[in-house]
């Protein structure tokens, strides 16, 4: 299980993970999560070719029967060696209601790998108090913390992003802070470091230690703090346009609206699918207010219509979110020369409820398979 909070690069260290494993000739299959439907990280996976199940509708502690149907189809589909799970980015307390649960009552059919939790380095910086820029308040900062409480390895992602003095506070910060942890630093995108961790991911087993302890009451706070808005919009054009630069266009005019609402941006997360194309999509990506939108994945060709499916995560109120998103829209088209048509054909937002686990074990079974 990857597990990390929102924007630090899972997916893309889950599609990493799934190539180094499938190159050791074993069958992968992966499973996602999220507290809505329609996820771009699902759209993103497939598109490389991995039978992929997404769980909707709430974590995996509180899905868990979910998460075992989906193994089971899986199972039953690929008959897979290894199963890559990526957990909601604003879930904690994987161990006790995840991990521990599955050795208990599944001990005979899956091992266990460490659970590694990813860092995005500019955010760790912030939470943990060693540089200044846009920040979450402190109950949603308290299931940051609690996410590398639990982790087996803490991974600093994205190490490109800080000097080597920079990354060398930070890895001895975590270090301290999180002494049960192993931390390790990589780029998910770059390739550095991935070999050793993956190494650790598939050859060691999940150790038996005691859970940490999660006050629920602050960790369902913080994450009720946090807006969740999904949409899926039909893209059209009187004439062919570029689906790299709309999907910028977009998220820049997002930004720009976030930013001035003082909404701290979590993730806002988009694919662009032509409607009439063997394949390829665009993916674009912002983790935090103060940067550039990345763009993870390109078009090869220009198209004419298609399917933009968004994610937003925010620390701000739904209702809010789905204003600036409508906005923004509407802000491009009436821009727009070329007859472009910007058509919101599905959209919830909401607030994610009270975490209410199906298990939860304080201890490792004494017994695995």
């Amino acid at each position: 299980m990857i597990g990390g909070f929102l924007g630090a690069g899972k997916t893309t260290a889950v599609a990493q993970l799934a190539k180094y494993v499938s190159d050791q000739g074993l069958k992968v299959a992966l499973i996602t999560n999220d507290q809505g439907t329609g996820l771009v990280d699902t759209v993103a996976l497939r598109s490389r070719g991995y039978a992929t199940e997404e769980i909707s509708g709430g974590c995996f502690c509180c899905r868990f029967n979910s998460l075992m149907d989906a193994a089971n189809r899986l199972t039953e589909a690929l008959q897979p060696d290894v199963f890559v799970a990526e957990p909601v980015g604003s879930c904690t307390d994987l161990v006790a209601t995840v991990t521990y649960p599955l050795r208990r009552v599944y001990g005979n059919h899956f091992q266990m790998a460490p659970l590694s939790v990813l860092v995005d380095p500019i955010r760790a910086q912030r939470v943990m108090g060693l540089a200044d820029g846009g920040r979450f308040s402190d109950k949603v900062a308290y299931i940051y913390r609690k996410q590398l409480e639990e982790a087996n390895l803490i991974v600093i992602n994205k190490v490109d992003l800080l000097d080597a003095a920079g990354l060398q506070e930070l890895r001895a910060c975590l270090t301290g802070s999180f002494p049960r942890a192993r931390v390790l630093d990589i780029s998910a995108r770059g390739g550095e470091g991935l070999e050793a961790w993956f190494q650790i991911v598939t050859d060691e087993e999940q150790a038996g230690e005691p859970t940490t302890e999660v006050d629920y009451d602050v960790y369902a706070d913080g994450e009720a703090l946090l807006g969740w808005l999904n949409a899926t919009i039909e893209v059209r054009g009187d004439e062919a346009f570029d689906g790299n630069a709309l999907v910028q266009e977009i998220a820049g005019a997002l930004q720009h609206r976030l930013r001035a609402a003082s909404a701290e941006i979590a993730h806002l997360k988009m694919t662009l699918t032509p409607s009439r194309s063997l394949g390829g999509l665009a993916v674009i990506n912002l983790v935090r207010n103060d940067i550039v939108p990345e763009l993870g994945q390109r078009l090869d060709d220009a198209l004419q219509e298609g399917q933009l499916i968004l994610n937003l995560r925010a620390e701000a109120a739904p209702e809010m979110l789905e204003g600036i998103v409508r906005a923004a829209l509407e802000e491009i088209t009436l821009a727009r020369v070329n007859g472009l048509s910007l058509v919101v054909d599905d959209l919830e937002r909401f607030r994610p409820g009270r975490p209410e686990p199906t298990h939860r074990d304080q201890f490792a079974a004494t017994t695995s398979g």
